[in-house]
């Protein structure tokens, strides 16, 4: 196994891991990494598609007693039957849209430049949000009836677009509607592992003669690396909002995208689009 290959992955996976639960979107990181790294042909996104099962577990492990008294409760406790269909409810709206439109998306949007254009845009829409008067009229997920999670379900079709983020569109959307900053992260997270999970999986099978047993190594290590970095993030994610609002995160999309832009048109890192 090249070991230069090798790194990249743990690179890569790093990157999926500390940005897939932070408002900074991790599809334009990975985009932005890959073709840096010189890892955005056809085995790159392949791999991308892979890593983010390391960012799925990494959250399931974090609340995996949530998640086994829900399933464990699905028969008989209303609670966990409200939960499951608030996630279901919060699901379908960005899981449709992409069914419609990914090959557009992709065909349009997945490059360097409109991702640093689309971080601009969110990062302007977090400060916005953030200057708004915040009141709370749902303080936990477990308070959330399925007109909140269908709300946050709308949010998140944002994040179809590279760049705009997905926990960023859900946690700012979830705030907008009232959700708590603890309710609205977490329901971002438990959102992450259907709407991850489907997406991954409709990638493997529409590419899957681009797998190969060879590149077993490859995978594992850049799902182990997302695995880790993605369980710390989201721990520190939850320590974090206790104490601060999300300023920070838009004031970096903005910046960044700034940068992006200023480097591309200055000839100074060749953006060209794939």
């Amino acid at each position: 196994m090249d070991l230069l290959l090798l790194l990249k992955a743990a690179i890569l996976g790093v990157v999926e891991g500390l940005t897939e639960f932070l408002p900074v979107s991790s599809t334009g990181h990975l985009i932005l990494a890959g073709h840096l790294l010189d890892f955005n042909d056809e085995k790159g996104k392949v791999f991308e598609i892979v890593i983010q099962f390391g960012a799925i577990l990494a959250v399931c492990w974090e609340y995996r007693s949530k998640i086994s008294g829900v399933v464990g409760g699905l028969g008989r406790e209303p609670s966990a039957q409200r939960f499951a269909f608030n996630l279901v409810i919060a699901f379908l709206p960005a899981a449709i849209l992409g069914l419609l439109f990914a090959s557009k998306i992709k065909q349009y949007l997945f490059a360097p430049v409109p991702v640093a254009l689309a971080l601009i845009v969110g990062g302007l829409l977090i400060l916005w949000a953030e200057k708004r008067t915040h009141r709370v009229t749902v303080e936990s997920v477990d308070d959330m009836g399925w007109k909140d999670a269908l709300k946050v379900g709308c949010a998140q079709m944002l994040a179809l677009i590279p760049g705009m983020s997905r926990s960023g569109s859900t946690i700012i959307g979830g705030l907008l509607f009232g959700l708590s900053r603890k309710a609205a992260t977490e329901f971002s997270f438990f959102l992450a592992i259907p709407t991850l999970f489907g997406a991954t999986v409709y990638e493997i099978v529409k590419y899957r003669e681009l797998f190969h047993a060879s590149d077993i190594g490859l995978f594992a290590v850049g799902s182990i690396t997302s695995f880790i970095s993605a369980f710390l993030c989201v721990r520190w994610l939850l320590r974090y909002i206790s104490r601060h609002d999300f300023t920070a995160f838009a004031w970096y999309r903005i910046i960044f995208g700034l940068f992006i832009l200023a480097t591309a048109y200055s000839g100074t890192i060749s953006w060209a689009a794939e």
